[in-house]
């Protein structure tokens, strides 16, 4: 499957806002986005100007950098939000937290969403007592995530719960530092996503 694989602190430039994609680099003076902030690229400089569809893709493309997902799958979130009840735009970033390296990464067992993405992969977390290692498993209310015994020495792991204080904890979540254990308590509420997202861009996009 194609996937990005260059200098990830060309996106957040791009974006014109940090993504958070590098981890604990993105809370330093090494950041790119705040060193160089400007598009990147030979006329990363130049002023231009948008069209409405223009900055519409922009918040679309925005969104699926922080999550770190392919166009297609991300239509297939966008059609199953436009099914439920409720408003589109805020059911579709709920899709989106729900996934488990997005639920790895809030919980704090990584330090950003790709890095939980590889850790769901190489089999250090279990669900409700079963092992998962699908990064796009859905988490719902009253779910349990956890390490692995064998995966409680792992380093990477260890090292992004002991800086997590500076991300903080959603109130929507409860974590077992000592355990390595958190548990989903309810779906997020839309103030409670902090992320700058304007949704209802992504919304007018997909509805021309």
């Amino acid at each position: 499957m194609a996937r990005y694989t260059g200098a990830v602190c060309r996106l957040c430039r791009r974006e014109n806002v940090k993504l958070y994609l590098k981890g604990d680099r993105c809370y330093s003076d090494k950041c790119g986005n705040e060193r160089r902030n400007y598009p990147p690229g030979q006329h990363g400089q130049r002023r231009t100007k948008s069209s409405d569809y223009g900055i519409q893709l922009r918040e679309k493309q925005k969104v699926k950098r922080i999550y770190g997902i392919l166009e297609k799958q991300f239509r297939a979130y966008f059609e199953k939000a436009e099914r439920l009840k409720g408003i589109t735009g805020d059911n579709l970033l709920i899709f989106l937290e729900r996934r488990m390296d997005n639920m790895v990464f809030r919980f704090g067992f990584a330090s950003s969403r790709n890095e939980g993405r590889q850790l769901v992969r190489h089999n250090h977390f279990i669900v409700n007592g079963k092992k998962v290692n699908i990064p796009s498993y859905l988490m719902s209310p009253g779910d349990v995530l956890e390490v692995r015994e064998k995966s409680r020495k792992v380093g990477r792991i260890i090292e992004s719960l002991e800086s997590m204080a500076r991300r903080g904890l959603p109130n929507w979540l409860e974590l077992d530092k000592e355990a390595m254990k958190g548990k989903v308590i309810s779906l997020p509420a839309r103030e409670e996503l902090t992320m700058p997202i304007q949704e209802q861009l992504i919304v007018e996009l997909y509805s021309k």
